[in-house]
């Protein structure tokens, strides 16, 4: 797993990851009545194509059968998760370890100069103190004009959390990447097989230009886009690939049993990261090529950094 994807707090225990959860109460999902409802059904899911990376267990394409289930359009905006917060009081992991990791052209300069630690193999990820989701690119940041935009700085742990409070849970890879395909069979996108439309049109938000120096921002953004931006797949789900990793339930493995049941699959019954789906802002051809439904990364469950958010699935 490329560390461009979510970089990686130091690695915990299943042990410690139980203790650290934090409790929160149910409440009425605050757009509930924005959930979609999917049938359920076959499709295959994985891929072998060669454009894939077969070292993150992108393959092999596999027959899978899920239930029906209710699925967010939006992965959780940053104003659903101001909700969260002064409902319940809820403190993430990345104000209880006190940093995380911002991108490094997210970095005002006043805020660089305070800067410690770089991410080893990959310094364009910095430890920033004091930022988490209220203050993504650290002190002085704000959300203010960004309440439409994915929720980062977001663990899997902090996404139970929000998950229990509103009644819901996180998906399931197969359920993910079920919902991300929108009805199409073994297409590398939610729309098709071509990055931007006939019109060349962009589809989603990744980087553009010469990673990790020079963002042209031809879609607009360099950073995370409001969660309805562009369109919806044909299950009517919004920005499945790029703008923000998705946190899924599964502990992550690159090896798939074939022997098991291929029915509402759960992925692996332990480990040391979760999946995460979907590629972000940050995905580039040249380096990290995970903006496509079959692409899948993994991270430890107190991870969080600048470009990794989730959305919600509820049972039918």
């Amino acid at each position: 797993m490329k560390p461009c994807c979510g970089p990686q707090r130091e690695t915990v225990t299943a042990e410690t990851i139980s203790s650290h959860e934090k409790p929160a109460h149910t409440k009425q999902p605050p757009n509930q009545e924005r959930l979609i409802h999917l049938s359920g059904g076959h499709f295959l899911m994985g891929t072998e194509s060669t454009i894939s990376h077969p070292e993150d267990g992108e393959g092999p394409i596999r027959e899978v059968t899920v239930s029906p289930f209710f699925i967010d359009p939006y992965t959780v905006t940053n104003h659903d998760f101001q909700k969260f917060v002064d409902d319940t009081g809820y403190i993430t992991d990345a104000e209880q370890y006190g940093w995380s990791f911002v991108f490094h052209l997210l970095v005002s300069n006043t805020v660089k100069e305070n800067v410690q630690q770089v991410v080893q193999q990959t310094p364009w990820w910095y430890v920033v103190e004091g930022a988490y989701w209220k203050a993504p690119e650290g002190p002085a940041s704000v959300i203010k004009h960004r309440m439409d935009h994915p929720v980062v700085h977001v663990s899997w742990n902090d996404a139970q959390a929000y998950c229990k409070w509103v009644g819901m849970r996180l998906p399931t890879e197969a359920e993910w990447e079920y919902a991300a395909r929108g009805g199409l069979e073994q297409k590398i996108f939610p729309w098709g097989d071509d990055l931007k439309d006939r019109n060349q049109q962009d589809q989603c938000n990744i980087w553009q230009g010469k990673f990790p120096v020079y963002n042209t921002k031809e879609d607009g953004f360099l950073s995370t886009a409001p969660v309805d931006t562009y369109d919806a797949n044909g299950y009517g789900l919004y920005n499945t690939v790029g703008n923000v990793w998705e946190w899924c339930a599964d502990w992550f493995s690159p090896h798939h049993d074939r022997s098991r049941v291929q029915t509402n699959p759960q992925g692996p019954v332990n480990g040391i990261a979760k999946v995460m789906k979907g590629g972000s802002y940050l995905c580039h051809d040249s380096y990290c090529n995970r903006y496509r439904v079959a692409a899948r990364t993994g991270n430890t469950p107190d991870s969080s950094s600048g470009n990794v958010g989730f959305r919600c699935v509820q049972d039918v």
